[in-house]
């Protein structure tokens, strides 16, 4: 089977928003190569570091939030 990097990056991103706290920081609980795309397409800040959470930027927070709407939001 050939895996879908970019559908497994935009659930790691639409994930990345239900663990959003102190603003547009979330847990970096996830595969390291997704994160490190994430960051290569701008949505996140530099992963590799001491800190258990990473940074989303602007654009990363706007497309996580449509992204977890569009994935996991129940159609009414």
């Amino acid at each position: 089977m050939e895996i879908d990097e970019n559908k497994v990056d935009d659930t790691v991103l639409a994930l990345l928003y239900l663990t959003l706290h102190d603003g547009a920081r979330a847990w970096k609980t996830f595969d390291w190569e997704s994160l490190n795309r994430l960051h290569e397409k701008g949505f996140i800040a530099d992963p590799v570091n001491k800190a258990k959470s990473v940074v989303l930027t602007e654009e990363g927070l706007q497309t996580s939030e449509r992204l977890f709407n569009q994935l996991f939001s129940k159609k009414q």
